[in-house]
């Protein structure tokens, strides 16, 4: 069998006589009484930053969405790019969470290709992604950033700019504006493991 299967296969395994038996009446309640989170997550889908391992959460604790570069959308911006915009809808109109966090991250591949320009070119699906950032990119690039801190610019600057196209959502803008939502940015470190919470001047300060 192929080492990769053999090893998400044992995972499995491990998790049923370990963790899912701990769980098991948490894992029968939620589906008696379904999901009730609180929080929803926008992350990007790099396999080295999974918010349940982040925030230390059980399942049912947070709704999840990941994509590239943890992007998301204006509506001006969507064309046929509804998978964002879905999750967000039945998050806050569905599930009614309370917060929304975009969570960027250190050294994404995402935000990197669209630094090297890969918003430019329209031939492949990450590239088309990734052109909803194309005016970050720009802006970013006026400002005569040095080359060694653009990355992280551009990380922080896409989870603002993420925060901006939320509330260009009507049902968000609204939820916000009656004080039922919360959007909050944030960005972890892979490297030290540390989570930057964003302020509201904009700027991310560590939790720890």
């Amino acid at each position: 069998m192929n080492t990769y299967k053999e090893k998400l296969f044992l995972g499995y395994r491990n998790f049923i006589s370990g963790k899912a038996k701990l769980q098991r009446d948490l894992y029968q309640d939620l589906i008696i009484n379904g999901q009730k989170p609180k929080i929803m997550v926008i992350c990007c889908s790099d396999s080295r930053v999974n918010p349940s391992d982040i925030f230390n959460v059980k399942p049912g604790d947070i709704f999840e969405h990941q994509n590239v570069a943890n992007i998301v959308p204006s509506v001006d911006s969507l064309g046929s790019s509804y998978g964002t915009l879905a999750a967000v809808e039945y998050a806050v109109m569905a599930l009614k969470v309370e917060v929304i966090i975009v969570i960027g991250h250190e050294a994404c591949g995402g935000i990197k290709g669209c630094l090297d320009g890969m918003g430019y070119n329209a031939s492949g699906y990450v590239g088309k992604w990734v052109s909803v950032f194309n005016e970050v990119r720009e802006k970013l690039i006026q400002q005569h950033i040095p080359k060694e801190k653009l990355q992280i610019e551009m990380e922080l600057e896409g989870v603002r700019q993420s925060l901006r196209n939320l509330m260009t959502y009507k049902f968000v803008e609204e939820a916000v504006n009656s004080g039922q939502l919360e959007l909050l940015g944030s960005h972890f470190s892979v490297s030290n493991r540390e989570l930057s919470i964003m302020n509201s001047n904009g700027e991310f300060k560590s939790l720890k």
